[in-house]
């Protein structure tokens, strides 16, 4: 044999061998290959239920989702609707705010005002008692000064009443006399002068009256003895009274009485009441001129 045929044997031999090998492989792979096909198989199958079961839970969650988000829908609504009215009431609760802070200051305005008002009411109060207690103090003055003038008037009424009675007694004294006298003239044929007395009678002292016609003084009775006659006046010898003049005491535009002035002060004078239609009172006018 030739080298070369045995090269192809030596070729053939491996080239079988090499086939065997490869025939070996495959039937052995294919083997694997099938077992593997259901393994791959049985997997899918139990992916498949698996996935299938799964879808049915997404579905399921999915429901569940679109309830839970209508739920949650309903809810946002809900909570929507209660946010505006609480927007509603909170615009509202401002407004009231502001009305409540507006009268508020309003009142404040006004408090401040009625304390100051009360403030200037009190010291008005306060000067209008002190006005009042020097009032009270200068009407308690003119009161003792009236009372000692009143006192000295009856001390002075009584002197002219004594004169007066002493008057009187010396008129009848003198009236005896003449009797007398007569008597013991007539005898004798002579008639006995007739003297004529040096002070005129008068039931009362009555003051010379001065013309008072233009001066026009008026003021208001103060005080009144009803007793003696007598009656003060407000005005005095400051406002331009001298004694002897004569008031006129009005009531109501009508005549009560005359006061005869017969003693004047610096700012009150007292009289004797004359032409008395009724009896004087305080706080009736008096008037130089009716």
């Amino acid at each position: 044999m030739s080298t070369l045929t045995k090269i192809l044997i030596v070729l053939l031999t491996i080239s079988s061998i090499f086939l065997c090998g490869i025939v070996v492989t495959y039937v052995a792979n294919a083997d694997n290959y099938m077992e593997k096909y259901q393994n791959l198989k049985s997997s899918k199958d139990s992916l498949s239920k698996e996935v299938d079961s799964l879808t049915k839970q997404v579905n399921e969650k999915i429901a569940q989702k679109r309830q839970v988000e209508d739920k949650l829908n309903d809810k946002i609504s809900s909570l929507n609707t209660e946010f505006t009215a609480m927007q509603t009431e909170l615009g509202n609760s401002e407004r009231e705010k502001a009305e409540l802070l507006q009268k508020v200051n309003n009142w404040t305005s006004i408090t401040k005002d009625f304390y100051q008002t009360n403030d200037k009411q009190g010291q008005l109060l306060k000067n209008t008692l002190g006005e009042l207690e020097r009032v009270r103090t200068e009407q308690i003055k003119q009161s003792k000064e009236l009372n000692e003038t009143t006192a000295a008037l009856v001390e002075k009424m009584a002197i002219i009443e004594t004169l007066q009675t002493k008057t009187k007694r010396l008129l009848e004294e003198k009236s005896e006399l003449q009797s007398r006298l007569e008597q013991i003239y007539q005898p004798m044929g002579v008639a006995a002068a007739k003297t004529a007395p040096v002070t005129q009678q008068n039931t009362k002292a009555m003051p010379v009256m001065p013309k008072t016609n233009k001066i026009g003084l008026n003021g208001l009775v103060t005080a009144v003895d009803v007793k003696n006659s007598m009656a003060g006046i407000s005005i005095g010898s400051a406002d331009g009274v001298k004694e002897g003049m004569k008031f006129h005491v009005v009531r109501d535009d009508k005549f009560v009485c005359d006061i005869l002035i017969i003693d004047v002060d610096s700012e009150q004078a007292v009289g004797v009441l004359d032409l008395v239609q009724k009896q004087p009172k305080v706080g009736d006018k008096v008037s130089t001129n009716l």
